[in-house]
């Protein structure tokens, strides 16, 4: 993806990050430059697997060039030039403080969005009540882009302005859900409930069987979710775990070679 990694044969860049000097290439993208330099920005809408957004800013950052100053959203922004960043200035906490404030609005629930309000001191604002009590969702859409991504489609967003939320067509459970949970591994603040039991695993308020191995009777995903698989791919569903498939393959090869 142009700007996720390095560009390979272009001129590097030095850049300072907190006073630190930080090699790059141009148009890799701010916020992979300090994580692969040990320096941690906080974000929420940013996924490794997924295209980035940019929509949550609480990666916000300085960037110093040429004696000008702007604030950035560092997951989205590429480096194109030497320059100077700051991740934790008096400025970026104080804005970061009220983006969280906004999130916390939002996400009351979400104990995530919490501890960065207590790590940042985001400010309380009174005329800023929450719609729900219970809502952990930030409305970053990183859920329906990993459902999206594995050609499935079946959240998204729907409604508009204070009713705009993540959900199935028409609140019923989704005909084209094949329970994954992907949704809900991608999700910042666990705002997409996911249950167990020994049989079924419940999401999105369908419920789906599970499939259990062969030999140890573990779960390891949904019927459905190997079912797709094994559509996509052309080879059968599994009917091990992955633990036991290992232990087979091991098995199968002392037998050709020997223990």
């Amino acid at each position: 993806m142009p700007g996720r990694g390095l560009w390979r044969g272009a001129r590097q860049l030095t850049i300072t990050i907190d006073g630190r000097d930080v090699l790059c290439e141009p148009g890799e993208l701010l916020l992979s430059i300090a994580e692969r330099s040990g320096i941690h920005i906080p974000n929420l809408c940013r996924h490794e697997g997924l295209r980035e957004q940019g929509c949550c800013r609480v990666c916000i950052a300085e960037v110093e060039t040429g004696g000008r100053r702007e604030v950035v959203a560092a997951c989205v922004y590429p480096v194109e030039r030497e320059c100077a960043v700051y991740t934790d200035s008096e400025r970026i906490r104080r804005n970061r403080g009220v983006i969280l404030a906004l999130l916390r609005a939002r996400a009351p629930a979400s104990a995530e969005i919490d501890r960065l309000c207590r790590e940042y001191g985001a400010p309380e604002y009174s005329r800023f009540t929450a719609h729900r009590d219970d809502e952990k969702c930030i409305l970053c859409g990183l859920c329906a882009a990993a459902c999206e991504s594995l050609g499935t489609g079946a959240i998204s967003m729907v409604n508009r302005g204070i009713d705009k939320k993540v959900s199935t067509p028409y609140d019923e459970p989704a005909l084209v859900c094949v329970g994954c949970a992907s949704c809900a591994s991608v999700c910042p603040t666990g705002a997409i409930s996911v249950s167990e039991d020994a049989s079924e695993r419940t999401i999105w308020n369908k419920k789906l069987p599970l499939a259990l191995c062969s030999r140890c009777g573990t779960a390891f995903g949904t019927v459905f979710e190997h079912y797709r698989a094994s559509q996509q791919s052309g080879a059968p569903p599994p009917e091990l775990c992955p633990d036991c498939r290992r232990k087979a393959i091991t098995d199968a090869m002392a037998d050709t070679y020997g223990r």
